[in-house]
């Protein structure tokens, strides 16, 4: 239906059917037809988990029966707390919240996670989302606890920033929400989806790829980088900066992204100004002993940055990528130097856009008639100059899929890597980084589907969004502001003001 009412109603609403007297006078006709291109699906990665367990993968999802997280995480003190406000109604009484949470337990153990009983729940009423009732029982629990799951009232922002904000910020602890009468119906379904940030937090490991699917990646030699930056929206207060964060992998096995924020030194200036900083917290996390556990740095550092649009290009190249290869200098041995390493790629993702593909014939579409999940373009509508490619990863729920576009702006690493010969199945280089992008988008732990834009690109995009909790009475709208936010008058915002306590630093704490 949308691609019919771009060739009928949408060429006359713009001015360009056939009955325009003044593109007759000019000799112009516009053929009322999309452009046809040539596109490929590519396969489904194989999906795996514990004991080489493959999920049964459909259509770009699957689900989590009969399979447990590929590694584990261990919990062994942990607790849970019901938050009570006047204006809502709970959703459990104390018999039933402790047997809900005693079915969530046993869902935990199903999945793999190595999990204790939990301590003992509370009930905290509170009089608004700013009560420092909240402030001292999170810091009370940040003494006895790795981990404490917070059942909220309703979807409440101020509420839930403000639990982010004491939890990672302040006292260090990790926190799960739920939506009371979300957790109340013990959905094995939701349950599940909840564990998978229980193991990811805990440093856990959930979906893996087929080993075939991992490429390059798979020698351990390659760290993968997600960059991003979040803007103050147009209400936001004078004070609101513009934040940066970059994930980074740790291992070849693509599952744990630890994180860093920092806060930019220009407000909505998109180019990352503490790019050499962060990276090179990330390559001491590669060899740390309690993480990335390398005796080496990585030969080759692949980066997606997301959120750039074309016309900053450049920029990137002049600013961004002499900052990464400042990081690199100061972190790399002159032997490695000598040799060229690291070898650096870096690849813009791109959403922002109005390409929209559609299947030519009915039996390439999927259930939604959008194209299959998989489906790539590097032909027609790209750049002969340059090499970019579409790629729609995901099935789409609802509506149009729309593809996510990547355009390299550097590579290092594959057109010298495969310049003589090509690994099978694939015809070229570009091949290869287009079935790498698209099994990365398999690995993003926090669902059993494939997502839109690659893993660590929608990583970095969701740590931005959480920064955004901790500063929300600088970004939230006057209106917001008043409902519950921080302050009316926000302070100026200090580099601090991100700094993730030391305890959960080097842990996905974002998810």
């Amino acid at each position: 239906d949308n691609a019919n009412s771009i060739v009928r109603e949408g060429l006359s609403i713009v001015g360009l059917s056939n009955t325009n007297v003044f593109l007759n006078q000019f000799g112009i006709s516009v053929i009322p037809n999309l452009i046809t291109v040539p596109g490929r699906v590519l396969d489904e990665p194989r999906v795996l988990y514990k004991d080489n367990k493959f999920a049964q993968v459909r259509f770009g999802s699957w689900n989590m029966a009969d399979v447990k997280f590929n590694t584990r995480a261990t919990v062994k003190r942990w607790s849970y707390l019901m938050i009570s406000l006047d204006t809502y109604q709970d959703a459990f009484d104390r018999v039933s919240l402790a047997a809900a949470v005693k079915h969530f337990t046993e869902t935990l153990v199903k999945t793999g996670i190595s999990v204790a009983t939990p301590l003992p729940g509370q009930r905290l009423e509170l009089d608004s989302p700013e009560d420092t009732r909240l402030d001292q029982r999170l810091e009370a629990a940040a003494q006895t606890l790795e981990l404490l799951l917070v059942i909220l009232p309703d979807a409440i922002t101020p509420l839930y920033n403000r639990i982010k904000h004491c939890g990672d910020i302040r006292y260090g602890i990790h926190t799960v929400c739920s939506v009371g009468h979300k957790f109340a119906k013990c959905s094995d379904q939701y349950f599940a989806n909840v564990a998978l940030k229980f193991n990811l937090k805990l440093g856990g490991n959930n979906q893996l790829l087929d080993a075939s699917r991992r490429s390059l990646i798979d020698e351990d030699k390659t760290m993968v980088v997600g960059i991003d930056v979040t803007h103050p929206s147009p209400g936001s207060a004078p004070s609101a900066p513009s934040i940066a964060g970059m994930v980074a992998s740790v291992d070849r096995w693509l599952g744990q992204w630890p994180a860093v924020l920092r806060i930019q030194s220009k407000a909505r200036k998109e180019m990352v100004s503490d790019l050499s900083d962060m990276l090179k917290s990330r390559l001491r996390l590669w060899k740390d002993p309690g993480r990335g556990k390398h005796a080496n740095l990585p030969e080759n550092i692949l980066v997606y940055r997301d959120g750039v649009s074309e016309g900053q290009y450049q920029t990137v190249l002049d600013e961004e990528v002499p900052l990464l290869r400042q990081a690199c200098q100061d972190m790399y041995p002159p032997a490695d130097q000598k040799k060229g390493l690291p070898r650096l790629t870096v690849v813009v993702v791109g959403k922002r856009h109005h390409t929209r593909f559609y299947a030519s014939r009915e039996g390439d579409a999927d259930r939604s008639s959008n194209p299959k999940p998989g489906t790539v373009v590097d032909r027609g509508v790209t750049e002969s100059r340059n090499w970019d490619f579409f790629l729609q990863s995901h099935a789409a729920i609802q509506g149009t899929a729309r593809p996510a576009h990547y355009f390299v702006l550097l590579d290092e690493i594959f057109r010298a890597r495969y310049a003589r010969t090509v690994p099978p199945p694939f015809q070229n280089v570009a091949d290869v980084l287009e079935a790498l992008t698209q099994s990365m988008c398999y690995t993003y732990g926090r669902a059993t589907k494939a997502v839109s834009v690659c893993t660590p690109a929608y990583y970095a995009d969701v740590v931005c969004e959480r920064a955004r909790c901790y500063l929300s009475g600088a970004f939230d709208t006057p209106s917001q502001s008043a409902a519950g936010s921080v302050s009316a008058e926000p302070a100026v915002v200090r580099s601090e003001d991100v700094l993730i306590h030391a305890r959960l630093r080097d842990s996905m704490f974002y998810i």
